[in-house]
């Protein structure tokens, strides 16, 4: 029972990275409608700022998520004014952003490996909170905990910002028809620069966390919660952060449970057979609506 309660906690952990990647993946395309390549760099490019910060300006652990933080919604909107917005306003369509995504991706990719040496990085032991906490019969380390709670809390505070501020009804009328939305009082570019700078700062959260977590803060970071938050996306539906949350929080169990009990060389194609199965049966996800970002 012990190690079946551990790995739950592992799964959950695991699958909160999964499911913050993808609360600003889903953000990007159910409200700007582009499904962006280069998402992932974000998050990689958070991290690698975060370390930085850490080894070479030796700022405290929260500062140091903060800035990574910081950097990744920058990112997010240099991104999205240079390579998106003048698409937009040639009407490109949604292949013309795809494959400006894909170019960002490979540049902002090959920077970041210029930037480790191509080096798996890790930020020092003695610079973010690495106790065991008892709860319960197993101890569980402070930074699962933590990145849990980064979930709970974005989780819950994206979805009160989109379906009970002003601020959500101007993103949900931009994803709705932005020409409308306009003609009706919305400044739509920004709230565009605001969606970018969310959905790139909630994936540099995942980004930072998952560096710190893994040990691991490379170019190559953000490629896995690509993967994953895309598969979190769609099974919890594009539109729907409390799915979105859900649906990455399950995969992260599964996907811990099979390397467990079954074998770690199944675990990738369990989680991808239950997103083909999905998009088969269920392709809007589990909370998803017919039409994104209207409700």
């Amino acid at each position: 029972m012990q190690l079946f309660l551990e790995q739950l906690v592992n799964g959950w952990a695991l699958g909160s990275l999964y499911a913050l990647f993808g609360i600003g993946f889903g953000l990007v395309f159910s409200t700007l409608g582009i499904l962006n390549a280069a998402h992932g760099t974000y998050a990689s490019w958070a991290a690698i700022i975060g370390y930085y910060a850490v080894e070479r300006i030796g700022v405290p652990f929260p500062v140091a998520i903060a800035v990574g933080v910081l950097g990744g919604g920058l990112l997010a909107v240099l991104v999205d004014q240079v390579g998106f917005q003048p698409l937009r306003e040639k009407k490109a369509g949604l292949l013309g952003a795809f494959i400006t995504s894909v170019a960002f991706w490979i540049i902002l990719d090959s920077l970041a490996g210029f930037a480790t040496e191509q080096q798996s990085l890790a930020f020092p032991a003695s610079t973010y909170p690495n106790k065991m906490v008892p709860i319960g019969p197993i101890m569980v380390p402070q930074m699962q905990i933590i990145t849990i709670s980064a979930l709970l809390v974005c989780a819950v505070g994206i979805y009160l910002l989109i379906q009970k501020t002003r601020i959500g009804a101007a993103m949900r009328a931009v994803g709705w028809n932005e020409v409308a939305a306009g003609l009706g009082g919305v400044n739509a570019r920004m709230v565009i620069v605001l969606t970018a700078f969310l959905a790139g700062a909630t994936s540099g959260l995942a980004g930072v966390l998952g560096g710190i977590s893994t040990s691991n803060v490379s170019y190559t970071l953000g490629e896995g919660l690509m993967l994953k938050g895309f598969a979190a996306v769609v099974v919890g539906g594009f539109d729907d952060v409390r799915g979105t949350a859900i649906a990455g929080i399950l995969l992260g169990i599964i996907e811990v449970f099979v390397a467990q009990y079954i074998s770690t060389s199944m675990r990738d194609g369990v989680t991808y057979t239950l997103l083909l199965l999905f998009l088969i049966v269920r392709p809007r996800g589990l909370f998803g609506s017919a039409n994104f970002m209207r409700a």
